[in-house]
């Protein structure tokens, strides 16, 4: 066996007489092997390894500290062991492989900070916030700030895009009672359908258009759907502002734009087959067809109505 290799193992509790104290010399041994018990883990070192920095396993076996030890000689340590052969190899080399899981990160921190190795300490600190910075976000919603923005935004984008506009700021008129909820609802469903389809659609939000609530749904680059959540009612004289929350249109229509996820690429046999029957169109087909494509589907909820609770005669 080499000057500092470890072995260890674990030993079975059994009953014993219990440990002696006694005060460890270490400058007689020098490079010889001590035999440790780490809660029940075997390790054999040097005390040169163990005195090499100034921690508190110096203090230990350079005299400073009592140590126990048992009927057959191993100095008993108690503390957990799972993670003392990676101190050891740290005392030697001044760097160690750090575990790639945070939990052994952290257990191993905590068995540093017992023995008071502040570089390790430090190390582990610093992988710890390393791999928090690593963590990605489940979803990110991209907030509108101008509307060259958006324009970028939907056509650089692959996926179908979602955008739910709102802007409360707009109090031309009052609100009606149910407004305000109906908003929220609309905000709590948009939140809803992008953690749930945020792999497959882009979901952007805009706050500086000039509509209150309203959902548009965008498939290869042009809107195809727009869903307009609020109108004017006319209540005793007054103009009132009315939010609805249409649920059902809403998820009709982001179902509908999950057809358009197909890859901006050309299909060369679907080309080939429709380029016979566009040869064969008259060019009036072709514009009327052009113009079918282009038709953005508005489902506006805006509806002005109007009515009169005064009495006949005033």
């Amino acid at each position: 066996m080499s000057g500092d290799t470890c072995l260890t193992t674990t030993l079975c509790p059994a009953a014993g007489p219990k440990p002696k104290t006694c005060s460890f010399k270490g400058g007689s041994l020098g490079n010889k092997y001590v035999r440790l018990n780490v809660g029940g883990s075997l390790y054999y070192t040097t005390v040169q390894v163990l005195t090499r920095h100034d921690t508190m396993l110096k203090a230990m076996f350079s005299g400073r500290m009592e140590v126990l030890t048992d009927k057959e000689g191993w100095i008993l340590i108690d503390r957990c062991g799972k993670h003392f052969g990676t101190i050891l190899n740290y005392l030697r080399d001044d760097t160690i492989a750090l575990p790639k899981h945070r939990q052994e990160i952290k257990e191993l921190m905590a068995e540093a900070k017992y023995y008071l190795i502040q570089g390790l300490v430090d190390m582990c600190q610093a992988a710890l916030q390393d791999k928090k910075d690593l963590y990605e976000p489940v979803c990110s919603i991209p907030i509108i700030t101008s509307p060259k923005e958006e324009e970028k935004l939907i056509e650089s984008s692959m996926k179908p895009v979602v955008k739910l506009l709102y802007n409360r700021s707009n109090n031309k008129y009052s609100y009606t009672s149910n407004s305000d909820d109906n908003l929220l609802k609309n905000i709590e469903l948009f939140d809803k359908l992008s953690l749930r389809f945020n792999g497959r659609v882009l979901f952007i939000k805009d706050v500086i258009g000039d509509e209150i609530c309203c959902w548009s749904f965008y498939g290869q680059g042009r809107k195809l759907a727009e869903v307009c959540c609020t109108s004017i009612v006319y209540a005793t004289e007054k103009k009132q502002t009315k939010v609805e929350f249409p649920e059902a249109r809403i998820y009709e229509e982001t179902l509908n734009v999950l057809l358009y996820e197909t890859p901006r690429v050309p299909d060369n046999s679907l080309l080939e087959a429709t380029s016979r029957s566009r040869s064969q169109a008259s060019h009036s087909e072709d514009d009327e067809g052009f113009e079918l494509r282009d038709r953005v589907r508005r489902i506006h909820v805006k509806r002005y109505s109007t009515y009169d609770d005064r009495q006949l005669g005033h």
